[in-house]
């Protein structure tokens, strides 16, 4: 893929710009279903259930198993989704049903990371992060205060050849691998503050695709997050010296992007995805 930093402006649904088993890593936040910031996304895609909702994500998951290299990694930042239906207070489980997707496909599940946000908590109406009848038991809820990363592999374990260079000069230290291999994560949530886009982006903090990128890739590899909104993955694989292609379905976050990784953005080609577009019109 030329050059080493691609952003495509179209749907992931059809990477036709991405050749098989061509992809070490996937580092993404994808639209969560059944939340509402999202809803007239897969709105626009006549998406309007839960299980529509992840039909229409299944379509980028299948892609993506066709473009990993075998023992390439996926690594999905999700968060379950609560909803009032009926009147009944309900749990939309995001994380299980993607695991349940991604086995469907025949990745391998690792053990996720679980992503505390402790700046970012969650208001019910004003009332502060507690959903349901205050300090009155039976009928409050537990806070969604976790999200997850999910962390899949595309069959047995990636080979090297014996002291590869390239493998031994992306080591990371002993309090890096303590750290980052442990399951519970505590890092602020980044703060969403462009104009106008703010509710759609919902970008995670650089930390979050840095750690993933240095423990899942090694120097040279070829990053994908097809869901790129404001550019978070891309400035991390370029400061890594790792190659890149993403997907961002939303032309008005090009500029907001080129901003994010500053001069760099010279070096990142910036193309409009045509091919795929009519393919999903047929």
């Amino acid at each position: 893929m030329s050059p080493d930093y691609r952003v495509i402006i179209g749907d992931s649904r059809r990477m036709t710009e991405v050749t098989d088993e061509s992809v070490h890593l996937i580092v993404t936040s994808p639209p969560y279903p059944m939340v509402s910031i999202w809803d007239d996304l897969f709105a626009e895609a006549s998406a309007p259930s839960y299980n529509e909702m992840h039909e229409y994500l299944n379509e980028t998951w299948r892609e993506i198993r066709r473009v990993l290299i075998h023992g390439g990694i996926a690594c999905i930042n999700i968060g379950d989704a609560t909803r009032t239906s009926n009147g009944i207070f309900h749990l939309y489980p995001n994380h299980s049903r993607i695991i349940e997707n991604f086995e469907k496909l025949g990745f391998v599940t690792l053990p996720y990371v679980l992503w505390k946000k402790p700046t970012n908590r969650p208001h019910y109406k004003g009332k502060g992060a507690f959903l349901g009848s205050g300090f009155l038991p039976p009928n409050a809820y537990v806070t969604l205060d976790m999200e997850y990363i999910l962390i899949f592999r595309k069959g047995p374990p990636r080979s090297f050849p014996p002291k590869d260079p390239r493998r031994y000069d992306s080591k990371f230290t002993k309090t890096e691998r303590d750290e980052w291999f442990s399951q519970v994560w505590r890092v602020p949530g980044a703060r969403q503050d462009i104009d106008g886009l703010e509710r759609r982006v919902a970008a995670f903090p650089e930390e979050i695709p840095r750690r993933l990128i240095r423990m899942f890739s090694i120097l040279g590899d070829v990053i994908l997050d097809p869901f790129l909104g404001s550019g978070t993955t891309l400035k991390a694989a370029m400061e890594l010296d790792r190659k890149f292609v993403g997907y961002e379905k939303f032309p008005q976050l090009a500029e907001f992007i080129k901003s994010k990784v500053g001069s760099s953005h010279r070096q990142v080609e910036f193309l409009e995805q045509r091919s795929a577009i009519k393919e999903l019109a047929r």
